[in-house]
């Protein structure tokens, strides 16, 4: 059912015996997730370059321990969502639709810059429009669980800064989700602007619905169930059916669901008790190692055999950091040069974003084998160099509290 393992200890798979396999790969993701997450610390580097080298290490570059399977992606999407149903959570005074005015313009710029520098690029070195066309697509999206992993754990989830990165990646994600219906209706050759508008409303309409009215009807609910109910995870349970019910609801609005998650746990922050909070910060530290070890194993070495797939990595690379973090520092500009800065820096990393968009375009045939393993490249490296540059510019802001503590 699964890809097997390459040079691992056979005795360590009984034959026949699938649950050994599946334990066997949690093992080897978690423990080498937090052993290089410690080297990374003790390097003064964020503990998710270790996680994410981790995945590169054991992966089918490297040592080929550890292949991506359909068991791994149910982990890591998991993780991913519980990542920011938890940052979500600890949002107490987070309101999405006042801040959503300040992060429209850097989330919009953020988008229109990378969509415009990916397609001048691949169409001034000779690529055909319509594969130029998906690689902007791959630099659009950002992949907020990355920097919302370093943000909280530096404690520093209530910074103004960090608040409109938040808002400007739900914002992202709904505006990649247009960006991908078009250009995947040209791909197909027809564009259904009836479905397109659609879409949209639903998308916006549900996340608008769920960011204004969540919180208060949580603060009408959780006493209710915590009066009624005998369990003294109560609350917990509750929580966990919002975040489920809402990540699904999300997926049919036509975002993904760590919108849902995240709304999820904004609905809840200060709802719920401090045992909420605790169990939650639990599960995450379990499954987020998954989502950011899989992200890592999905790098494939073997596509820059040639010069110009090396070259034209660098390129994609260059333009994807550079469009997104100028997109998004102009458009924050009026909040002062240093939060510009650190918005343009935040919506850096692309993840699995990037990875999907690159993943439909080959699955149509668009872009071939080399260009999808240059997106696939450009979503890991700029995850990577994500959380030093974020690090560097709230340098200033860590001097004055606590890292590893997340405000109140």
């Amino acid at each position: 059912m699964y890809p097997s393992i390459v040079f691992i200890p056979s005795f360590l798979l009984a034959p026949g015996e699938e649950p050994a396999g599946l334990l066997l790969q949690m093992l080897l993701v978690f423990t080498s997730a937090k052993l290089l997450a410690e080297v990374a610390e003790q390097l003064k580097q964020p503990s998710v370059v270790g996680q994410l080298v981790a995945g590169i290490l054991i992966g089918p570059s490297v040592l080929g321990w550890v292949h991506p399977t359909e068991f791994l992606a149910v982990l890591s999407e998991l993780g991913v969502m519980f990542l920011l149903f938890h940052v979500g959570l600890e949002l107490r005074g987070f309101q999405l639709t006042r801040i959503g005015l300040e992060a429209l313009l850097p989330a919009t710029l953020g988008v229109i810059l990378p969509f415009m520098g990916g397609i001048a690029v691949m169409m001034a070195i000779g690529h055909p429009t319509v594969e130029a066309i998906f690689v902007g697509a791959a630099l659009v999206a950002t992949s907020v669980g990355i920097t919302a992993h370093v943000l909280a754990s530096k404690g520093l989830l209530e910074e103004r800064a960090s608040k409109v990165i938040l808002a400007a990646a739900v914002i992202d994600d709904v505006l990649g989700l247009l960006v991908l219906a078009v250009v995947s209706g040209l791909a197909k050759g027809r564009i259904n602007f009836v479905e397109l508008g659609l879409t949209t409303g639903l998308a916006v309409g549900f996340t608008v619905l769920v960011a204004t009215w969540g919180k208060k009807a949580m603060a009408q609910i959780v006493p209710r169930v915590e009066k009624r109910t005998l369990s003294v995870d109560g609350e917990f349970t509750l929580s966990i059916i919002l975040l489920f019910g809402l990540s699904l609801l999300a997926i049919h609005a036509g975002v993904a669901a760590i919108i849902g998650a995240f709304l999820a746990g904004m609905a809840l922050a200060g709802n719920v008790g401090d045992r909420v909070h605790q169990m939650t910060s639990g599960v995450t530290e379990f499954l987020v190692p998954f989502f950011l070890v899989g992200i890592g194993l999905h790098l494939d070495l073997s596509v820059f055999r040639h010069g110009s797939t090396i070259l034209l990595a660098a390129i994609i690379l260059v333009v994807a950091c550079v469009t997104k973090f100028l997109g998004c520092g102009l458009g924050s500009m009026h909040l002062g040069w240093a939060d510009a800065t650190r918005i343009g820096a935040g919506m850096i990393p692309r993840g699995e974003v990037g990875m999907v968009v690159a993943q439909i375009g080959l699955g149509l045939r668009i872009i071939p084998q080399d260009v999808y393993g240059t997106v696939v490249f450009m979503s890991i490296a700029t995850t990577i160099l994500a959380p030093p540059l974020v690090t560097l510019s709230y340098r200033s802001l860590m001097r004055r509290e606590p890292a590893g503590t997340v405000s109140e």
